[in-house]
């Protein structure tokens, strides 16, 4: 496997169910990893990327959480649905997805 250009880090925390924090665990963070892998695959991109599923990355209402590095874009909320254009707008075209970008009182 050639060395990653991309790293993509998906929160996968799991936390009990009633979980004053709740965790993107609970918000379908294992789903989002399976259909991020198929997509990645699907688009050619499975040389260049690096998919890691992560415990806690921090702001945990904000979940599903994405991490993605060159850069330190942080994506939250992020669904199945968000991923074509997470793939095409940033993975492929470089281009910050800015709807999708967690705000920095997130972490206030």
């Amino acid at each position: 496997m050639p060395k990653p250009e991309v790293h993509v880090f998906v929160c996968s925390q799991q936390r009990p169910a009633g979980h004053p924090r709740g965790s993107c665990g609970e918000k379908g963070a294992m789903n989002l990893l399976q259909v991020f892998s198929e997509k990645l695959i699907a688009s050619g991109l499975m040389n260049q990327v690096s998919l890691v599923a992560t415990g806690c990355l921090g702001p945990c209402r904000a979940g599903v959480n994405v991490l993605i590095y060159p850069g330190g874009t942080w994506y939250m909320a992020v669904t199945p649905d968000n991923l074509d254009q997470i793939i095409n707008q940033h993975l492929k075209a470089g281009s910050v997805v800015e709807e999708l970008v967690a705000p920095d009182a997130l972490w206030q």
